[in-house]
């Protein structure tokens, strides 16, 4: 067929318009991709909250990838740039056109983006309060950051003022004085010495040996300044905070303070004071020693101390606590399944493993941990006659009656399994108040339930039911600067009847164990939250105890308020805050 001119031509300027066309809507879904791309846009209906919240992951693992510097004023303002974008996205959704699911995701990312906010500050404030401490803070950054950029170097220039500071920090330490400064300062600028010294080393390496230059003028220069800076932190250490930079044992950490404890209440919806919270464990405490007097009476003691005693040194013999374990685990899954608490698959029954822990971890963690795997805390062959002896008596069989259980099923292996398979997409969210809530929700409940059948079991289980109580009164006490370490340890042993050595590990893993500063709270509190949430929920009119069971695990780590949000039938106003009063009598 012949083409006239006239059609050819309409055809080609019908692709250039589409050609135009295609490129226009390319570029426009390309900015709305970006994570800057903040125009206002119609509200929608179809928000997928899950898209949305696996998007912030990604993007902010994206930002803290590329701006790593500690104490860089430019990664803080990239953060808090990166927080105010997401906070605009959230706020042009239409917040009641959202699912109820939708809701509380949607309430989630706001509390996780303002969390974060008030940490930064806080943390800032801290930094901003040893800066004449970190006085080679400045240069330190700067250079990482250049390298970060791939700026140029000069290395002649960077020899010198390698050297000026190798100088003046040597200088400093020659003359140092502790005044102005207290020990927890010296704490907190020894650990920042140590991350901007190892931030140097990182920028040294770069350059080392690829840059010919670079290496002869500033390879000495460099590792001069790198020794000064470690003579800094131990300075700063043995001569501020009052440590043996080689003492390994000596239990040291930095306490939050009152204002970012209740920073951190807030957040984690707790609408509670720190005293408040002493109030509530000494009340559980008080019951807890009611029932301890009960079962050491039938026992045949007046004193608490000498019936747990008795149960101490009932312990099975090295080489036969993984047999124990594993009768300990199987008599709580059938407990459970017999009353149909909870639906636990049968791959979740099957695929847990036993692992034993070595010396070195048992002086943090003296008992159990748990998960996908139990590892077991008892003794070994290289542990000295006294360590063995405690090891022996905090695990023996009516204390690991209630761990067990707690670290498996219905425990934290149920809780990892389920969590992998139900709103994976919420672990950004995680909580201890539901991770270990949960765990020790169920030692409640087993107890309400008779799962404890002789003196000795019920023993053992009061005892860590004690222990939780204690956390509660120990940590925050800490962070408030009314106990030290040391009373912490003593607190323990005294009220608990913990081993020293154990307490000691306890004391050790709280404080210096990488663990945020509610988390040994979060032990309590979250079981009591999951109790009242119980005594609302279930009944012969509303769910059963497997549904109601099985809807927390369904949701996730989150906070525990918000579970209780997504159970309720009332509206829920973007403007929503905690004010459940769980624990008041």
């Amino acid at each position: 067929m012949r083409t006239s001119a006239r059609s050819t031509s309409f055809r080609g300027s019908l692709l250039i318009a589409l050609l135009i066309a295609s490129t226009m809507l390319t570029v426009g879904r390309g900015q709305e991709a970006n994570e800057g791309a903040t125009a206002e846009r119609p509200r929608r209906a179809a928000v997928d909250m899950r898209d949305l919240i696996e998007r912030f992951t990604a993007d902010r693992s994206s930002v803290a990838y590329r701006y790593r510097v500690p104490m860089s004023q430019v990664a803080a303002e990239r953060r808090e740039r990166f927080r105010e974008q997401w906070l605009k996205r959230l706020e042009r959704i239409d917040f009641d056109r959202l699912s109820r699911d939708g809701q509380i995701d949607w309430l989630l990312l706001r509390n996780l983006i303002e969390r974060e906010a008030a940490r930064d500050e806080i943390e800032r404030a801290k930094d901003a309060a040893i800066a004449d401490l970190l006085p080679f803070a400045t240069t330190i950054v700067d250079l990482a950051e250049v390298r970060e950029n791939g700026g140029p170097i000069d290395p002649q220039a960077l020899a010198g003022e390698l050297d000026r500071l190798h100088r003046e920090l040597s200088a400093s330490i020659a003359s140092f004085s502790p005044e102005g400064h207290g020990p927890v300062d010296g704490i907190r600028a020894a650990r920042r010495t140590d991350e901007l010294r190892r931030t140097l080393g990182e920028w040294f390496r770069y350059y080392d040996g690829y840059d010919p230059l670079f290496s002869w003028w500033c390879r000495a220069p460099y590792e001069a300044y790198d020794a000064t800076l470690k003579r800094w932190s131990e300075t700063l250490s043995r001569r501020l905070a009052g440590l043996d930079p080689s003492d390994s044992t000596t239990i040291v950490g930095e306490p939050l303070g009152r204002e970012a404890l209740e920073a951190e209440l807030r957040f984690e919806m707790i609408p509670y004071s720190p005293e408040e919270l002493v109030e509530i464990a000494e009340r559980e405490f008080a019951w807890c020693d009611e029932q301890m007097a009960i079962a050491a009476k039938e026992l045949g003691y007046d004193d608490w101390r000498d019936a747990q005693e008795e149960v101490k040194n009932r312990f099975v013999p090295p080489g036969d606590q993984p047999r124990l374990i594993r009768e300990l685990a199987e008599q709580a899954v059938e407990f459970v399944e017999a009353r149909d608490l909870v639906t636990i698959p049968p791959l979740c029954k099957e695929t847990w493993r036993m692992e034993m822990m070595s010396p070195e971890r048992q002086k943090v963690s003296p008992f159990f941990l748990g998960g996908p795997a139990i590892i077991v805390s008892y003794p070994t062959d290289e542990m000295s006659h006294p360590d063995k002896l405690m090891s022996l008596r905090g695990n023996n069989p009516h204390f690991s009656h209630a761990t067990v259980q707690h670290e498996l099923i219905p425990g934290h292996h149920l809780q990892q399994f389920m969590t992998k398979r139900h709103r994976a997409y919420r672990e950004i969210f995680e909580t201890p108040f539901w991770v270990e809530g949960w765990a020790l929700y169920w030692e409640m409940r087993l107890w309400d339930l008779g799962f404890s059948t002789t003196p000795e079991d019920r023993i053992g289980m009061l005892f860590w039911r004690k222990h939780r109580c204690a956390r509660i009164i120990f940590s925050l006490s800490y962070h408030l600067g009314t106990m030290s370490p040391q009373e912490c340890i003593d607190y323990l042993v005294d009220r608990v009847g913990h081993e020293r050595a154990n307490a000691e590990a306890e004391v050790r893993r709280s404080i210096m164990g990488g663990y945020g500063p509610l988390y040994q709270a979060a032990y309590m509190l979250g079981g009591l939250q999951i109790r009242a949430l119980h005594g609302t929920q279930v009944g012969p009119t509303r769910m059963t105890e497997r549904r109601f069971h099985d809807l927390i695990l369904q949701q996730n780590a989150i906070p525990i308020e918000l579970i209780r949000l997504r159970m309720s039938t009332g509206k829920i106003d973007r403007d929503w805050r905690t004010t459940w009063r769980f624990a008041d009598p």
